[in-house]
């Protein structure tokens, strides 16, 4: 179970990468990253289809990152999550989010085991300054003891 200081832990990682923002607005790999910036993450969009999101350049791979970036969301169709967490843990990221419906058994499985702090089965904008709807969810998870402790 994923606890709450883990999520903190993560947070506190930026600059953080984003895997599999989309091109797409429609698209919650879209909306996510927008959302997020707008909020003020120091967040960095990854997408091999791409050179540019909303004018901010895109990289292509975990690879073309610039140095000091600490974590990864990883927001992928799950047919790519565990070759993208395969990818980051060779290139020694210690911060990893499989936001929930990307996640897999196999990319989990991936993770078990090391010094990885990973999230999973979790919504990023339910825990970076919420509002709104997510918000509003974080307050139901709470008031039914689902939220992370």
């Amino acid at each position: 179970m994923v606890t709450l200081r883990q999520i903190e832990e993560f947070i506190a990682s930026e600059p953080i990468a984003m895997v599999g923002v989309s091109r797409d607005p429609k698209k919650f790999g879209f909306t996510a990253f927008r959302e997020l910036k707008e909020k003020g993450m120091n967040i960095i969009p990854v997408n091999p289809y791409t050179e540019e999101i909303n004018g901010i350049r895109v990289y292509h791979d975990l690879k073309s990152l610039p140095s000091g970036v600490k974590g990864i969301i990883i927001v992928t169709p799950k047919a790519v999550t565990a070759a993208v967490v395969k990818e980051a843990k060779e290139a020694g990221y210690k911060q990893i989010w499989i936001q929930q419906n990307s996640d897999t058994k196999e990319a989990v499985a991936e993770l078990q085991g090391t010094d990885i702090n990973y999230i999973t089965g979790q919504c990023i904008l339910m825990h970076y300054k919420p509002h709104s709807f997510h918000k509003f969810h974080r307050r139901i998870k709470l008031f039914f003891g689902r939220f992370p402790k």
